[in-house]
This record gives C-alpha cells, sequence and structure tokens, in this order.
C-alpha cells in the first residue's frame, strides 16, 4: 500500500493598499494605518475576479491593515490568531517620510547598506528583524503540524514575506524575488520529514490563484508591443 505523505500548506498574503501605499511613505510597524478605500476596493475586485483558499485559520499580524485584509478576505475563517511577531519592521525615525526624500538621505543610504551595521534611532535592527521572520515561519508551522492544521492562511506584510521565503523557501530567491503585490502572495507547503530535517518550505503557487496568468499575460502582452 503506497504510503501518502501529509502536507502542511500557509497561504502568506500582503495586506491590501494604504494611503502611505498611494503616496510613496515609507510606512513600517511603527505605522498603524487603516485600508485606504482604493485598498478595499481592489480587494473586492480581486476576490470577484480569481479565486482565494478558503482555510479555517488565519493568522494575522497585529496592525490594522493586515487585520482589516483578513477580514475582507476570509470572512469566514473561525480560527483568527493575532500574532505580534507578523508585524512589519520599525523604520524609526524613517517612518512616515516620502520615499523621494529617503532616497537623498545619506543616513537612509547608510542603513540600506547591509555592509554599515548602522540602526537609525526607534529602528528595528535588520538582523534581528530577519531572524523574527524566520522564527516567526518555523512557529507557524510547528503550529500547524501540532494542531494538525493542514492548511493556513497568514496576512501579513511586504518585509516579512520577502524576508521569510528568502531564508526559508525554495526554489531559493533573493528577497526581491519575493515581492508581492498587495493583497497577493504566495502558497508554501512543507512535510513533517523536510520541516524536521532541513526547516525549508517549497513555494508552490502565487495567491490569489489565477493572478499568476494575468501577470504573464501583461508581461506577453509588454513584450509584443516592445517588438512592434
Amino acid at each position: 500500500m503506497k504510503n501518502t505523505v501529509k502536507t502542511f500548506k500557509l497561504h502568506l498574503i500582503r495586506h491590501g493598499l494604504t494611503r502611505g501605499n498611494l503616496e510613496g511613505l515609507y510606512v513600517g510597524g511603527g505605522t498603524d494605518l487603516p485600508l485606504c478605500d482604493e485598498g478595499r476596493q481592489d480587494l473586492e475586485v480581486f476576490k470577484s475576479r480569481f479565486v482565494y483558499p478558503a482555510p479555517d485559520t488565519v493568522f494575522t499580524s497585529p496592525l490594522a491593515r493586515a487585520v482589516e485584509t483578513a477580514d475582507i478576505l476570509f470572512p469566514a475563517a473561525t480560527h483568527r490568531l493575532v500574532v505580534p511577531q507578523l508585524r512589519e519592521a520599525n523604520f524609526g525615525v524613517f517612518e512616515g517620510r516620502r520615499m523621494e526624500d529617503l532616497v537623498k538621505d545619506p543616513e537612509f543610504a547608510r542603513w540600506m547598506d547591509p555592509t554599515s551595521g548602522f540602526v537609525p534611532e526607534g529602528a528595528e535592527p535588520t538582523e534581528a528583524f530577519h531572524a523574527r521572520c524566520s522564527e516567526t515561519l518555523l512557529k507557524l508551522f510547528e503550529y500547524m503540524i501540532r494542531m494538525d492544521v493542514t492548511e493556513a492562511a497568514c496576512v501579513t506584510h511586504g518585509g516579512v514575506i520577502m524576508s521569510m521565503l528568502s531564508q526559508r523557501a525554495l526554489p531559493s530567491r533573493h528577497p526581491e524575488q519575493w515581492m508581492a503585490d498587495p493583497g497577493c502572495g504566495y502558497t508554501v507547503q512543507t512535510d513533517v520529514q523536510l520541516w524536521m530535517r532541513d526547516r525549508l518550505v517549497e513555494a508552490i503557487d502565487i495567491v490569489p490563484f489565477g493572478y499568476a496568468d494575468t501577470l504573464r499575460g501583461q508581461a506577453e502582452s509588454e513584450e509584443n508591443e516592445a517588438y512592434e
């Protein structure tokens, strides 16, 4: 008789748009913005055009934009767990400033340099942030395995998703290659053997389902236009 390996699947989803996103602000864990009207509308459009999973268990960052996104995308989930460690990094004195101004600031350039070791006042050190993200992904799957939750969603922040997957996902990619659009993300899965042996997950799909086809269509259209 063939043995079937039980897999545990987690949908990592970035929250919807906020006013800070639209205005080009550098918004992290120190700014608790709600979704803007455009963000709510976009999520409803995505729900009508594409397919989101419908797990009974949903983890969320404690920040309003993530909690509200989870309310919209997963209204029927009966197990909602707010996980403080899923919050975005705190950007300290850079919080809420316009990116167009920050790129001219030499102190910001120092912080973006991974070799500098510089931490702006009030900010979460980059190494501590990455350690937190890696450990949190471990804990989410440990909870799922222990509680026999074979599928769950996690609504968090773009930086958290990039950090988690660049450290723990196959295929191996740089953080910027794990960027997610608002309301979108990645489905990852693991099994007990892979998790216990390597502490890794496999990226298997883009959420919402069907969104990847739209991205491919846009890329093909742009490529065709370039040749015309």
